[in-house]
C-alpha cells in the first residue's frame, strides 16, 4: 500500500458506509410509501363508508326540515278566515269598534299579512335564520318564543315521566310473559288486555277517566295543571298540586302506551327463545332468570331501545287531544287554541319545534345504530 492509497483509505470507508445507509434510508422509505395492510385499508375503507352515510343522512335531515317548514306556512293561509277578524271582533264586544278597522290594517302591515305569499315565505325564512319566530297574533305582543317557553316544560314533564314509565313497565312485564306465557292462565289473560289498551285511542280512554274519576267519583280534577290561586314554584303544595291535575292525563297515555312496550316485547322473547344461543346457554345449564336477562332480554332491547328514541322524538309534539281534554297547559294545548284563532306564527313556531325534535331524534338513531349492533356495517358504499 503506497501512501495515496493510505491517505484515501478513511474517504473509500466513508463512501462504503453512506453507500449502507442510503440503501437502507431507501429500503425503508419504500415500505414506509407502500400500501397499508390489508385491515387498516378495511378500516378506513369502514369508517369513509360511514362518514358518507352520516352526510347522506344530514342531508335528508336537512331536506326533511324544509320541505316541513314549508307546507306548515303553506296550509295555515288555506285554511278560509281572517286570523286579524279575532281582533276586530273583540273590540266590538266592547264597544271599541270606532278607528278598529285602521288599527286591524296596522296589524295587517306589521304581521306582513298585507304582502303576496312568496314574499311574506321568504320573510319568514329570513326571521327563522335570525331564530325569530314572531310574534303572537292573539297574544300580541307576547313573542311565540315566551309562549312555547311556558307550554313546553309541562308537555316534557308530563311525556317524559309518561313514556319512561309505560317503556319500563311494558318491557318488563312483556318479557316475562314471552318467557313463561304459557305457564300462567294469569299471563295468558294479559295478552288480550294489552291488545285492548293499545287499539283503544288514548282520547277516547281519556274521556272514560274524566267520567269515571272526575265526574261519577270526583276524586280527580277535571282540568288543568294545577289550582286556580296557586303560583308556580317547588313548594310541597304545588308540587303535590301539581302531581294530583296530572294523574288522570298520565294514566291516559301510560295505559295505551304500555299495551304497545308490551306486546312488542312479549314478540320478541318468543322470537329469541328459538335461537341458538340460547339453546346452548340452556343446555349448560345456566339459571333460568339469568338466560331470560342476560341474553334473551339483552338482545331484545335494541329494537326496543329504537322505538323508545323515536317516541322520546315526540314528546315535545305532546298529546295534543289528551292535552285538549284536560286542558293542560302543554304544547298541544298551545297548538290547539293557535288554529282555533289562526295563530300563523304559533302554529309555525309550534310545529317547527316539534318538526326538528323528531327528525333530530330520527337522525340520532341513525348515528347511534351501528355503534350499537356490531352486525350492522357500512361499506364503501354507505349501505348497511
Amino acid at each position: 500500500m503506497n501512501g495515496s492509497e493510505a491517505l484515501n483509505q478513511p474517504a473509500l470507508a466513508a463512501a462504503s458506509s453512506f453507500r449502507q445507509a442510503l440503501t437502507v434510508f431507501v429500503w425503508w422509505g419504500g415500505r414506509s410509501l407502500g400500501p397499508p395492510p390489508p385491515e387498516r385499508q378495511t378500516s378506513s375503507r369502514t369508517m369513509i363508508g360511514y362518514l358518507r352515510y352520516l352526510g347522506q343522512r344530514f342531508i335528508i335531515l336537512l331536506v326533511t326540515i324544509f320541505i316541513s317548514i314549508t307546507v306548515v306556512f303553506v296550509v295555515p293561509r288555506l285554511v278560509p278566515g281572517d286570523p286579524l277578524g279575532a281582533i276586530f271582533l273583540n273590540m266590538a264586544s266592547v264597544g271599541g269598534s270606532m278607528g278598529a278597522t285602521q288599527l286591524v290594517e296596522e296589524y295587517r302591515q306589521l304581521f306582513g299579512l298585507d304582502q303576496p305569499l312568496w314574499q311574506q315565505y321568504l320573510n319568514f325564512l329570513g326571521q327563522l335564520v335570525r331564530g325569530n319566530l314572531g310574534y303572537s297574533i292573539d297574544s300580541f305582543p307576547s313573542h311565540v318564543t315566551t309562549l312555547l317557553w311556558h307550554a313546553l316544560p309541562w308537555t316534557i314533564g308530563l311525556l317524559t315521566i309518561t313514556t319512561l314509565i309505560s317503556w319500563v313497565l311494558g318491557s318488563i312485564i312483556g318479557a316475562v310473559v314471552g318467557w313463561r306465557g304459557r305457564e300462567s292462565r294469569f299471563f295468558q289473560g294479559l295478552v288480550p288486555v294489552a291488545l285492548l289498551l293499545y287499539t283503544t285511542p288514548y282520547y277516547i280512554l281519556a274521556l272514560i277517566l274524566v267520567f269515571v274519576f272526575a265526574f261519577h267519583w270526583p276524586i280527580f280534577p277535571i282540568s288543568g295543571a294545577y289550582s286556580a290561586g296557586l303560583a308556580p314554584s317547588f313548594s310541597q303544595e304545588f308540587i303535590l298540586d301539581m302531581l294530583h291535575h296530572a294523574t288522570l292525563p298520565a294514566l291516559s297515555i301510560i295505559l295505551v302506551s304500555l299495551g304497545w312496550w308490551f306486546l312488542s316485547m312479549r314478540s320478541l322473547i318468543k322470537t329469541l327463545k328459538g335461537e341458538d344461543y340460547i339453546m346452548n346457554a340452556e343446555a349448560m345449564g345456566l339459571k333460568e332468570g339469568r338466560i331470560l336477562w342476560g341474553y334473551a332480554f339483552r338482545n331484545a332491547l335494541l329494537p326496543q331501545a329504537t322505538g323508545l328514541a323515536i317516541s322520546m322524538g315526540h314528546i315535545v309534539g305532546g298529546a295534543l287531544i289528551t292535552e285538549v281534554i284536560f286542558a293542560y297547559p302543554g304544547i298541544g294545548w298551545l297548538i290547539f287554541n293557535a288554529i282555533k284563532s289562526l295563530d300563523f306564527p304559533v302554529i309555525q313556531g309550534s310545529v317547527l319545534i316539534i318538526i326538528v325534535a323528531v327528525a333530530s331524534a330520527n337522525f340520532l338513531i341513525d348515528v347511534a345504530y351501528p355503534l350499537i349492533d356490531p352486525r350492522i356495517r357500512h361499506g364503501a358504499g354507505g349501505r348497511a
